[in-house]
């Protein structure tokens, strides 16, 4: 009885001691957790660093701009090439005063006179020339102006205010009713549409008829009779400066023979 006793005491002393000496085994167990979290730490920073290294640089840098304030402060970046080569922008034109070239005349005594009128009409040396020589030299003319209808073509002319008007019966008068009244090439001015004229021309093509493309209107053509000068039209003319007019009939059909009875047609177109 005494032995089984002894023996049963020595096998609970030995599992005590046995389960004492497992015991430590639990917290190096668990100190060795944290060294593996750290491991794997250090193999993903690893990894995430040699991905970093693989990834090329960006082509295209960002650019940072700049606050009104630092551009106020500092030049700045230079500008691009191409708009660094391009010339500076040329200064504006001085106005050119009433007197500019009238020194250049030997006016005389008259030279006051003649400054003062250029202040007073705000004309250059040449406008008060254009001025002076229209009046003296179409004296007793009046300036007419007109056009087609769309109004793409526009010109003037120096003419009588009361006009003489041919009324022509040839083919082609006939068929455009082509009143008109003829003046000298000189007393005739083109103002706009040059590229909107178009011109019709047949049998001797002596005859330019040119008519504005757009609105199929003869304001104005080169007549057979007079082919130094122009035929104008007298209802494109712009209102105010007719005074009368007087019609005339001319025998177009038989051109030749009404050319060689009239006495004044051929001069017309002379100055």
């Amino acid at each position: 009885m005494r032995r089984s006793r002894s023996s049963a005491a020595a096998k609970l002393r030995g599992q005590k001691r046995s389960g004492a000496s497992a015991a430590p085994a639990a917290p190096a167990a668990a100190a060795s957790a944290p060294s593996a979290t750290r491991t794997r730490r250090s193999a993903s920073q690893a990894g995430s660093k040699s991905q970093a290294a693989e990834k090329p640089p960006s082509e295209k840098p960002r650019l940072r701009r700049s606050s009104p304030r630092a551009q106020e402060e500092g030049p700045g970046e230079p500008p691009p090439p191409e708009l660094a080569l391009l010339p500076p922008p040329p200064p504006p034109p001085t106005p050119a005063t009433p007197t500019s070239s009238a020194s250049n005349l030997d006016l005389g005594e008259q030279r006051e006179r003649w400054e003062t009128f250029q202040k007073r009409q705000k004309l250059t040396s040449e406008g008060a020339a254009k001025l002076l020589l229209d009046t003296f030299e179409y004296q007793g003319l009046v300036k007419h102006t007109g056009g087609c209808h769309c109004g793409a073509i526009r010109f003037e002319v120096w003419a009588s205010a009361d006009l003489h008007i041919f009324d022509c019966n040839c083919s082609i008068c006939k068929k455009k009713q082509n009143r008109h009244f003829i003046v000298p090439a000189s007393r005739f001015k083109l103002l706009k549409g040059a590229e909107h004229i178009t011109t019709y021309t047949f049998n001797t093509h002596k005859a330019q008829h040119t008519f504005c493309k757009r609105c199929g209107v003869q304001s104005f053509y080169t007549p057979r009779s007079n082919p130094g000068g122009f035929g104008i039209a007298p209802h494109c003319l712009d209102e105010g400066t007719v005074r009368s007019m007087v019609t005339e009939e001319f025998n177009g059909s038989d051109w030749e023979k009404a050319m060689k009875e009239h006495k004044t047609i051929k001069n017309m177109s002379k100055e």
